[in-house]
């Protein structure tokens, strides 16, 4: 097992690829400590329970600095000091090009894409520079290295999770502490499995591998950048996408230009 004794915490986890996330890490036995804001991320706990490793979950908006501590102290009380963040939550719900994008809109996905995983760091790290050991992963997207189209908040905050990424490595590798981004492509989660169809269909045939991808592939790198093996591996983006990223051209290029050829 790769992470026998460590104790993790993984944010987001009440479904999709922080879920997939909580169970692979405690497979790999840890014990895992589960934060979301919706309550059902306790059933995230109690699966982990039921599979004989120890858990807890709390609920708090990573957003808000005052809460993170205060969900942080209860999973530290009831599993020991954090060895392993998962910075995995975040929100895709912004959609409107630069112009007619709300300024409160903008605010808020970086408060809780961006903001949030500092949030999260800077409560945990300090314990980790004293114990000289710290796995720290954040959950990307490959619309940091292109952008997206209707979507600047996520793209700009999943970009700048890469700054905050390699300025942890820089400042923390001398203290046992990696830090490292996972940029996921399109992922089988609930969110994309209810799209339209036509939109998953465009985007599968954009991706080199002809498929979505699944949430524990994503897990599983996770769970290995988390272990004692990758400990010389720090400051580093690695995609999970398919080979999508290798198609310049992005969906909504394609469809603006189909648009565009359209007869009016």
């Amino acid at each position: 097992m790769l992470l026998a004794g460590r104790v993790a915490l993984v944010t987001g986890a009440a479904r999709g690829i922080g879920r997939a996330t909580a169970l692979v890490l405690a497979e790999e036995g840890a014990a895992v400590g589960v934060a979301d804001v919706l309550p059902e991320v306790e059933a995230t706990a109690e699966a982990i329970r039921k599979a004989g490793r120890r858990s807890a979950a709390a609920v708090f908006d990573i957003a808000d600095p005052a809460e993170v501590r205060e969900g942080v102290e209860s999973i530290v009380k009831a599993l020991g000091p954090i060895d392993v963040l998962v910075n995995n939550a975040g929100i895709v719900n912004n959609v409107a090009p630069v112009g007619r994008m709300s300024h409160g809109a903008w605010e808020r996905e970086l408060a809780v894409n961006l903001s949030g995983a500092f949030n999260m760091i800077r409560e945990v790290v300090g314990s980790m520079v004293e114990r000289r050991w710290g796995r720290i992963v954040n959950v990307s997207s490959i619309a940091a290295l292109g952008g997206l189209h209707h979507q600047a908040g996520y793209a700009a905050s999943k970009a700048g999770l890469l700054g905050l990424t390699k300025t942890v490595a820089l400042e923390h590798a001398r203290d046992g502490i990696t830090c490292n981004a996972v940029l996921p492509g399109l992922i089988a989660t609930e969110l994309v499995t209810a799209m339209p169809a036509e939109i998953r269909e465009s985007a599968v045939a954009a991706t080199p591998a002809r498929r979505l991808g699944e949430t524990e592939e994503v897990a599983h790198l996770i769970a290995f950048l988390a272990s004692e093996r990758a400990g010389f591996i720090n400051g580093v983006e690695i995609p999970v996408d398919g080979g999508m990223r290798l198609n310049t051209s992005s969906l909504a290029s394609r469809r603006e230009a189909r648009e565009t050829r359209r007869p009016g």
